[in-house]
C-alpha cells in the first residue's frame, strides 16, 4: 500500500527525530572528554596550562599568587599550603608545598582537582609539575608534601583584560576516593612522613 504525502512528512520527521536524540545521546558521552581537552588547551573556566619546562623569558610584570585549599564533603584530611601567597615575575618558575596529612585511624586515598581564578588567568598560568588528579594514599598519622612547579606566561602582558589584575588564586580541593593499594604514596615528588594521629584536630583548610 502506498503512503500519503501526509504519512512520508510524518515518517520523515519521525526519522529526523531519532537522528537528533541519537546525536545528543553520543554527544552527551563524548562531551566530558572533549570539554576538558578544550579546557586544557584554552584555559577555559580557569584550567591551567600544562609544559614539561619553561622556555619563555623572564617579562616585566610582578604579580601575587595565592594559594587556597579545600576539602571535599567527608574527607578528613588536613591539607594547607606552605606559605598561603607568593610575589612573582612573569616567565620565572617558582615551586610552591602543599601539605596534606591524614589525623585518622585509618588509610585514605585522595586526589584533588585545581582551578584559577579569575578564569581569564587560566590560559597563562603554567604548571611544570602537579600533583593535581594523582591519587596519594596516606596511611594513618602520615604527613605528605606536595609541590607545584608553575610559572605565569608574560604573554598575560599584552592581554589588555588583564591589565588592571594583579592578583591570581590557585585553589586545590582534596576529595576522598577508594581506596587502592597498589598506589604508592607520595606520587609526583611528594615526601612523606608518619606520625601519631593526634585527635580532635580542626580540617586545616
Amino acid at each position: 500500500m502506498a503512503r500519503t504525502p501526509l504519512a512520508q512528512r510524518n515518517r520523515n520527521v519521525m526519522m529526523s527525530l531519532v537522528g537528533v536524540v541519537a546525536g545528543m545521546i553520543g554527544l552527551a558521552y563524548a562531551s566530558v572528554p572533549l570539554y576538558d581537552l578544550f579546557c586544557k588547551a584554552t584555559g577555559f573556566g580557569g584550567t591551567p596550562q600544562r609544559a614539561e619546562g619553561n622556555n619563555t623569558q623572564a617579562g616585566t610584570r610582578d604579580m601575587r599568587v595565592t594559594f587556597n585549599t579545600d576539602l571535599g564533603q567527608g574527607m578528613p584530611w588536613h591539607f594547607r599550603p606552605e606559605v598561603t601567597s607568593m610575589e612573582v615575575r612573569t616567565g620565572i618558575t617558582y615551586k610552591a608545598l602543599f601539605i596534606a596529612e591524614n589525623p585518622t585511624d585509618r588509610t585514605i586515598t585522595g586526589s584533588a582537582t585545581f582551578n584559577v581564578s579569575p578564569d581569564v588567568f587560566g590560559q597563562y598560568f603554567v604548571k611544570v609539575q602537579c600533583f593535581c588528579f594523582d591519587r596519594q594514599v596516606l596511611k594513618p598519622g602520615e604527613r605528605v608534601e606536595m609541590p607545584v612547579v608553575f610559572f605565569l606566561d608574560p604573554k598575560l602582558e599584552e592581554d589588555p583584560y588583564l591589565a588592571k589584575l594583579q592578583d591570581v588564586t590557585l585553589a586545590y580541593t582534596f576529595f576522598q576516593v577508594p581506596n587502592d593499594p597498589d598506589v604508592a604514596v607520595g606520587t609526583g615528588g611528594a615526601k612523606s612522613e608518619t606520625r601519631p594521629a593526634e585527635a580532635g584536630q580542626g580540617s586545616g583548610s
